[in-house]
């Protein structure tokens, strides 16, 4: 394999050129997982083929899921990460002193396990950091636990799209497990798709998640990769609602006291999020 193409939508594909040989080309009982280097993006991780991460710009992606919402919030404690077993997210989440304790539930360990060898760059402090908890198990399963409920003050799903054992993370039942999991003024974040090729995510994912929460919303981001400009990212919360103009000040405070080094997000990107083009905007229920 000297190149990889990724077909994820009907009609259009991206290839990047490999920088020597796979790392790690192999069937795990739940996916097929590739990492390799390349030319243009760095170090990239796919799940049947489809690109989930790359050392590039993963931070255009983990930090926006996570200190958009925690800095808003303002008192974050624990975390749960859906998925999310390249272990970015938690990296970015564990930056945050307050923050007590993250617990990452991926059904697939040898996902866990390769990405703790290969991507050390991104990773190796959240493995190294005693607040962080590693259960390999069922994240459906896991948030209906009666241990789960009224635990986390933030839940962040990295689901894959809604295929495979991913199915499991979209859908009323899905969301009303994540509302029970959640503490009173808690958030979560949820990856829904790239709006330009994936617009019927947006308004399936916002009619649910209105439907179960009093508050819910859309923000943006861009990760190259995740080709189709525009990644969309909503949230839902059973607190103040994201994105208003006090939030936002509280944010960017936050932002500074806690002197957070990143790549992607700043104080100005946080507001600059929630401004939606026309077409989005029609997407939205």
């Amino acid at each position: 394999m000297t190149s990889f193409k990724e077909r994820l939508h009907k009609g259009y594909a991206q290839s990047m050129e490999l920088n020597g040989k796979p790392l790690v080309d192999e069937k795990s009982r739940y996916q097929r997982i590739k990492i390799f280097d390349t030319v243009a993006n760095g170090r990239v991780m796919t799940l049947d083929d489809i690109v989930q991460i790359t050392t590039r710009d993963e931070s255009a992606y983990a930090e926006m899921l996570t200190h958009l919402p925690m800095l808003e919030h303002g008192h974050v404690e624990r975390v749960m990460i859906v998925g999310g077993g390249d272990l970015s997210i938690a990296d970015e989440a564990l930056k945050h002193k307050g923050v007590k304790e993250v617990v990452l539930v991926d059904i697939d360990g040898r996902v866990v396990e390769v990405c703790k060898t290969h991507f050390g760059e991104i990773n190796a402090k959240a493995f190294k950091d005693k607040r962080l908890k590693i259960e390999i198990a069922d994240a459906f399963e896991y948030l209906g636990r009666p241990a789960s409920k009224g635990r986390f003050d933030l839940i962040v799903a990295d689901r894959p799209d809604p295929v495979g054992p991913g199915k499991a993370l979209f859908g009323d039942t899905f969301y009303d497990r994540v509302k029970t999991a959640l503490k009173p003024g808690g958030y979560a974040t949820f990856q829904t798709g790239v709006p330009f090729y994936q617009p019927w995510e947006i308004t399936e994912a916002l009619e649910e998640l209105a439907h179960f929460f009093p508050q819910s919303g859309l923000y943006l981001t861009v990760v190259p990769t995740y080709i189709g400009g525009f990644m969309a990212l909503s949230w839902a919360g059973k607190g103040k609602k994201l994105g208003t103009p006090p939030g936002i000040k509280r944010a960017a405070r936050a932002y500074k006291a806690a002197k957070l080094k990143t790549d992607y997000y700043n104080p100005d990107i946080h507001e600059a999020s929630f401004a939606l083009p026309e077409w989005i905007k029609r997407l939205i229920p």
